[in-house]
């Protein structure tokens, strides 16, 4: 089973590692491919899949959008850093 620490060791290396859609968009987002990283969120529909896609318009900038699916998702809307929230999301993902 992969921990939060085996998943972020990933992040240098050259290809993504071999885990579920959401965890795949979570580790584009961290290497700075925010576009793959949201087609791929955008395609999961459920609460997680809402979440993570929440918390790509909140880091885009798009707070009206980004509320819109912490809605969706069931979640408050997140206030602390948005590398606390990837921190969650991962860990709550794995």
């Amino acid at each position: 089973m992969m921990t939060i620490d085996d998943f972020k060791e990933t992040l240098s290396a050259p290809s993504p590692p071999s885990v579920p859609a959401l965890l795949l968009a979570l580790w584009y987002d961290a290497r700075g491919d925010w576009e793959t990283a949201h087609s791929l969120a955008q395609d999961v529909d459920d609460r997680s899949g809402a979440w993570v896609h929440a918390y790509l318009h909140r880091k885009e900038g798009d707070l009206g959008n980004a509320g819109y699916w912490y809605r969706r998702a069931k979640q408050p809307i997140a206030t602390d850093s948005l590398d606390a929230e990837w921190t969650r999301l991962v860990s709550a993902l794995l």
